[in-house]
């Protein structure tokens, strides 16, 4: 066993534990290198990277003949890295492969409901809709341990205003694998929905999703009689 094995299996553990959140930009340039150079220290090399190019994004974006300037940057590393993002867009591409007008409850579920999976703890999204009920962002606004999801109501109508948005949805899931809303849930979704509509943003669903079931607040019937519509589209 080389020196560097035991650092590259600590890493590698890591990532398979906590994924790439805790990790630096340097850090996660070092995991991504471990596939494609099989011995020796990675490190120099992420830095070297990131000084040459400034950013992550840079790095992606960089022709492969300059990336191979990169003392230990062969045409493997370079192929790699230039894989990693068009992979990505196919990725996206194929999660959301409709149209991102949100007409119905399902239309929400199935858009929202691949961007849960695999997680261990309770994630909220927030969708940010326009007048046409057409994604104008998801964003995720809270994490939280494997019962529960803390999101700041202040953050969530700061980013819908940031959108622009006329309209809103709040999805979370539940690790329970019980889709079923909680006291909890009706409540905060109340909070949030009076919140959001004091700056003429309509809360417009609250999706509990679970493994692969979903369940929308509105369908329940929980908004009926709520909100103030505003639009008669609507």
């Amino acid at each position: 066993m080389g020196i560097h094995d035991g650092h590259r299996d600590r890493m590698k553990a890591r990532f398979l534990e906590h994924s790439l959140e805790n990790f630096d930009d340097i850090q996660a340039l070092e995991i991504m290198l471990f596939f494609s150079i099989p011995r020796g220290d990675v490190n120099p090399i992420a830095h070297a990277l990131l000084d040459r190019f400034g950013s992550i994004a840079a790095i992606f974006d960089a022709p492969v003949e300059e990336l191979e300037k990169i003392d230990g940057i062969g045409r493997n590393s370079a192929a790699l890295i230039k894989l990693i993002p068009q992979l990505t867009r196919r990725y996206m591409i194929s999660k959301n492969s409709f149209d991102n007008i949100l007409r119905t409850s399902e239309d929400i579920g199935r858009y929202i409901a691949p961007r849960f999976h695999g997680e261990t703890d309770e994630v909220v999204y927030l969708i940010c809709l326009d007048a046409k009920l057409r994604v104008l962002a998801c964003r995720r606004v809270g994490r939280g341990t494997v019962n529960s999801a803390d999101f700041s109501i202040r953050k969530i109508v700061e980013v819908a205003l940031a959108c622009n948005a006329s309209c809103a949805v709040i999805a979370h899931n539940h690790t329970s694998g019980i889709a079923l809303p909680s006291r909890e849930d009706t409540a905060a979704t109340e909070v949030l929905r009076r919140a959001l509509e004091s700056v003429d943003i309509r809360l417009i669903d609250h999706i509990i999703v679970a493994g692969d079931d979903f369940v929308s607040l509105a369908d329940s019937g929980f908004f009926e009689g709520r909100e103030v519509v505003r639009d008669a589209g609507f």
